[in-house]
C-alpha cells in the first residue's frame, strides 16, 4: 500500500494539479464575491470535488485498450444518438435543447462529445499515419466531426460546434495531411459560403449574421453583454477594484458573470495583474499537457494529448475574445474557472486520461521524439 501511494505521488504532475487548483480557486473567489448566499460557490465546490476524484481514478487506468477495441466507435455512436434525441425531445433551456436534466443537476452531452471526438480522431490518424497524405482522410475524418457538429449546431449551440471544428482542424494539421488538399477543401467551403451570402441570404439574415460577428455594433441589443463585458475588463485597470467591489457584476450590469463572462468579472476585481496571472497559470497547464503528449508511447497518445491541448486553448481563446468584444458571444466557458459541472467533469476526465497514458509513456531523447512526432504521425 505504501509503495503504491509513493508511485501515485511520483507519477502525478503536481505542477499541473497546482495550476488547475489555482484557476479553480480564482473562479470560486469570483463567484463568492457576488452572491449571498453563495449558491454558485457551493455547487461549484461539489463539481470540483467530483472532478478531482474522477481525475485521480482515471489517472490509474491503462488506456492502451482503446487502441485495439471498438469501444470508441460504440461510445461515439451512442452519444450521436443522445444528441439526436435531445434535438427531438430535449427540454429547451436557455434557448437550446442541449441539456439532460437530473433534477437539481443537469449535464450537457456536447461537452463530452468533444472529448470523444479527440479520442476518435487520435485513433483514426494514428492508424493511418503512413497513407495520411491522401485526400480521402480529410473527407473521412470530417465525417466523424460533421455528424455531431450539425446536431449540436441545430440545438442551437454555435460555440460547441465551433470548438468541434477547431479540434478537427488542429488535429488534421498536425497529423501530416497534405496542406494542398486541406486548402482545396477550405476553398470549396469558402465558395459555398460566398454563394449563400450573395445569392441565398436575405438582407435581414445578413444583418443578424453581422450583428453576431460584431456584437459591439449593437450595444443596446445583441451587443449589450459584450459591451458591458468590455467595460468591466477596462475598469479593472492595473490592480483591479478589489474582491467584492466589481460594480458591473454586483449591480447586475454584467449578465452570466459566473459562466460566460467570468473572465470580465475577474478582470474587474483583479485588474491587469490578476489577468496576467490567469494567463500564466493557463499557459502552465497547456505546457504540461503538451509535455505529457510528446512523451506518449505511440502516435495515439501523442495525438490525444495535442488534441486535448487544442480543446483547452480553443475554449480559452474564444471565451477571452468574447469577453473583450473581439469575438462573437457563443456561450463558451473558461476552462476550470467558469461555473458548471459538464465542462469541469470533461476537463478533469481529459486530464485523467492523459495522466493514465503518462503511466506507460516512453523515455527517449528529445530530438528523436520530436523527429517521430513531426515526421511519423
Amino acid at each position: 500500500m505504501w509503495r503504491q501511494a509513493v508511485t501515485i505521488f511520483r507519477q502525478t504532475d503536481w505542477l499541473l494539479v497546482a495550476s488547475v487548483t489555482a484557476l479553480a480557486g480564482a473562479g470560486l473567489l469570483t463567484m463568492r464575491s457576488f452572491t449571498e448566499p453563495s449558491y454558485f460557490f457551493n455547487r461549484q465546490l461539489i463539481w470540483l470535488g467530483l472532478g478531482f476524484t474522477l481525475f485521480l481514478i482515471l489517472s490509474r487506468i491503462d488506456f492502451r485498450f482503446l487502441r485495439r477495441s471498438g469501444i470508441l466507435i460504440s461510445i461515439y455512436f451512442g452519444f450521436v444518438m443522445i444528441l439526436a434525441g435531445l434535438l427531438l425531445f430535449g427540454q429547451m433551456i436557455k434557448g437550446a435543447r442541449g441539456w439532460i436534466d437530473f433534477g437539481p443537476f443537469s449535464f450537457q452531452p456536447a461537452d463530452l462529445m468533444k472529448l470523444i471526438l479527440i479520442l476518435i480522431l487520435a485513433k483514426y490518424f494514428a492508424r493511418r499515419h503512413i497513407e495520411i497524405a491522401h485526400v480521402r482522410h480529410i473527407l473521412l475524418s470530417s465525417f466523424y466531426v460533421l455528424l455531431p457538429a450539425l446536431l449540436i449546431l441545430f440545438q442551437p449551440d454555435f460555440g460547441s460546434a465551433t470548438i468541434i471544428g477547431l479540434i478537427w482542424l488542429g488535429m488534421i494539421m498536425i497529423s501530416g495531411v497534405s496542406k494542398k488538399h486541406l486548402l482545396a477543401v477550405f476553398l470549396i467551403g469558402l465558395s459555398a459560403a460566398s454563394i449563400l451570402w450573395f445569392s441565398v441570404f436575405t438582407s435581414h439574415q445578413k444583418d443578424r449574421i453581422i450583428s453576431f460577428l460584431n456584437p459591439l455594433a449593437d450595444v443596446r441589443g445583441a451587443g449589450y453583454s459584450a459591451f458591458q463585458s468590455t467595460l468591466a475588463v477596462g475598469s479593472g485597470q492595473l490592480l483591479g477594484k478589489g474582491v467584492g467591489f466589481g460594480t458591473q457584476s454586483r449591480l447586475n450590469f454584467l449578465p452570466e458573470y459566473e459562466t460566460d463572462f467570468i473572465f470580465a468579472a475577474f478582470a474587474e476585481e483583479w485588474g491587469f495583474v490578476g489577468v496576467t496571472t490567469l494567463f500564466i497559470l493557463f499557459g502552465l497547464i497547456i505546457w504540461r499537457v503538451l509535455q505529457a503528449a510528446l512523451r506518449g508511447s505511440t502516435n495515439f497518445e501523442i495525438l490525444f494529448g495535442v488534441g486535448f491541448a487544442i480543446f483547452l486553448m480553443s475554449h480559452f481563446v474564444i471565451n477571452v475574445g468574447m469577453n473583450l468584444g473581439l469575438l462573437p458571444v457563443t456561450g463558451l466557458t473558461l476552462p476550470f474557472v467558469s461555473y458548471g459541472g459538464s465542462h469541469l467533469l470533461v476537463e478533469f476526465t481529459g486530464l485523467g486520461i492523459l495522466m493514465g497514458m503518462k503511466r506507460y509513456a516512453r523515455v527517449v531523447h528529445r530530438d528523436e521524439l520530436e523527429h517521430e512526432f513531426l515526421g511519423g504521425v
